[in-house]
C-alpha cells in the first residue's frame, strides 16, 4: 500500500460537558429487516452515505470521531428549535460556538432516526466545503445500533441484533471506552507509553499521535516535518514541527502489527487509511470493534516531500519534509504543476484539483511558485521514505 502525502482530513469534534453527554443519549432508531444495508461510497478516504430528510436527499459523513452534525441549511429549512449553545472545538483545537438541536427524523435507506441529538454547524467553509457534505452521522447516533463496515466493497450494515452478523474469522478484537458523545477510544502502546487514539472514521489519515507522545531516541527511521498536516471541521490549525516514524511493532487489541506508520500532531487518532485494510464490525453494547484483515500490502510512505491546501482558492505549500532538495517553503504561492494552471482558479475548479492532485500519478513534477515577488521553476521527484 502506498501512501501519498498531500494533506490530511477530519472532522472530529470533542465534547466533555455532562450537559453535551445527557444530550446525545437522546434518540431511537427504527430498522425495517434485521440487517439493513446501507448505501456507502468511499471517496477521498471518506465514507459518505445518502440521508432523506423531509424527502429531500442530503450528503452526510459516517464519522465515529464526531457527534452527529447537521447543516445550517437544513436547520433554517425545517425551522428547528435551538436546544442550548455551547462552545465545541474541531480537532485542530479551533473553537467555536455552536447551536444545539433535535432532529425530528431522518432516514438512512430504511433505517429511520427519531430525535436524534445534532449540533449544528456551517459545513461549506476551508476545504472541507469542497466535499459537499450536509451532516455528520455521529457517534451519538451510530451507538444505537451495531455496524458492519467494508470499505473496498462500499458495504455498510446496519442491525439491533448483534447475533445477525457472521464474524468468526474476524481475528482481531479491541475494546474501546466512548467519550460523553459515544466515540471509540482504543488504547495502544507507542514508544513505551500508553496513548489513547479516537478511533475516527471521519480521519482520513492512519495514525497520529501528539508531538508530546514522540521520543526520537526511541526511534531509528523518522522523517522531519514542519507546518499544517491536516485540516479540521473549522480550519487549519498552526504550523508545527512534527515527525513521521515507524513503529517496528505495534499492539492493538489481541493483534500485533508489524511496521506501523505514525506521524505527530494536535490529536490522537486512528483513521482510515489503516481502517481501508479491514472489514470492521462497531459494537458499542460490548465495546468491541472486531477487525479481519482484507488488504496485505504493508504501509509505505511516497511523498514528494510537500504538501498543499487552497486558501481563497489559490494553492500554498503548507507542509514540507525538512531537510529536502526541492528548496521549497512554507507560503509558497504554487502557480502550476507540470504547466497545469493553479493561479487562476474560482471555487469550484479549485475544488477540483484539491480532490484530484495534479501530482496524483506523476513520479517527477515541474511546479512554478513565486515567493516575496520571486517566481521559480523547480524539479521536484517523489520519493519513498523509511523503507
Amino acid at each position: 500500500m502506498k501512501q501519498v502525502f498531500s494533506l490530511f482530513f477530519l472532522f472530529i469534534l470533542i465534547m466533555i460537558s455532562a450537559q453535551g453527554k445527557r444530550f446525545f443519549e437522546s434518540g431511537e432508531v427504527q430498522l425495517t429487516q434485521p440487517v439493513e444495508r446501507i448505501n456507502l461510497n468511499f471517496i477521498n478516504d471518506l465514507p459518505l452515505v445518502k440521508v432523506n430528510i423531509n424527502g429531500k436527499l442530503y450528503n452526510f459523513l459516517f464519522d465515529s470521531g464526531a457527534p452527529t452534525v447537521i447543516s445550517n441549511t437544513i436547520y433554517t429549512e425545517l425551522n428547528l428549535q435551538k436546544e442550548h449553545t455551547s462552545k465545541v472545538k474541531d480537532s485542530q483545537k479551533n473553537k467555536q460556538e455552536q447551536i444545539f438541536t433535535k432532529l425530528p427524523e431522518m432516514t438512512v435507506d430504511n433505517v429511520v432516526f427519531k430525535n436524534i441529538g445534532a449540533i449544528v454547524m456551517d459545513l461549506s467553509g476551508s476545504e472541507l466545503g469542497c466535499f459537499k457534505i450536509d451532516g455528520i452521522i455521529g457517534a451519538n447516533q451510530m451507538a444505537k445500533l451495531f455496524w458492519k463496515v467494508n470499505y473496498s466493497e462500499n458495504l455498510l450494515e446496519a442491525t439491533k441484533d448483534l447475533s445477525n452478523f457472521k464474524f468468526d474469522d474476524y481475528e482481531t478484537v479491541v475494546p474501546f471506552d466512548s467519550q460523553n458523545q459515544k466515540t471509540p477510544v482504543v488504547e495502544t502502546k507507542i514508544l513505551d507509553k500508553n496513548i489513547r487514539l479516537t478511533f475516527d472514521t471521519g480521519f482520513t489519515g492512519r495514525l497520529k499521535i501528539l508531538e508530546s507522545d514522540y521520543d526520537q531516541k526511541k526511534i531509528k527511521q523518522y522523517v522531519e516535518t514542519y507546518g499544517i498536516s491536516s485540516v479540521g471541521a473549522f480550519g487549519a490549525g498552526k504550523p508545527v514541527p512534527g515527525f513521521i516514524f515507524k513503529m517496528p511493532a505495534l499492539g492493538l487489541g489481541n493483534r500485533i502489527f508489524d511496521n506501523e506508520m505514525v506521524m505527530t500532531g494536535n490529536s490522537r487518532l486512528i483513521g482510515n487509511d489503516f481502517f481501508k485494510d479491514f472489514a470492521f464490525i462497531m459494537d458499542w453494547q460490548n465495546k468491541k470493534i472486531y477487525m479481519k484483515k482484507i488488504i496485505n500490502d504493508p504501509p509505505t510512505l511516497e511523498s514528494f516531500g510537500f504538501g498543499y491546501r487552497f486558501i481563497d482558492a489559490k494553492p500554498v505549500v503548507a507542509f514540507i519534509f525538512k531537510g529536502e532538495s526541492s528548496s521549497l517553503e512554507i507560503g509558497d504561492s504554487i502557480l502550476s504543476i507540470n504547466d497545469v494552471d493553479l493561479d487562476h482558479l474560482n471555487k469550484e475548479s479549485a475544488c477540483h484539483y484539491m480532490m484530484n492532485r495534479v501530482e496524483r500519478d506523476y513520479k517527477t513534477i515541474g511546479i512554478r511558485v513565486k515567493r516575496a515577488g520571486n517566481i521559480m521553476d523547480l524539479r521536484v521527484d517523489k520519493k519513498e521514505f523509511l523503507k
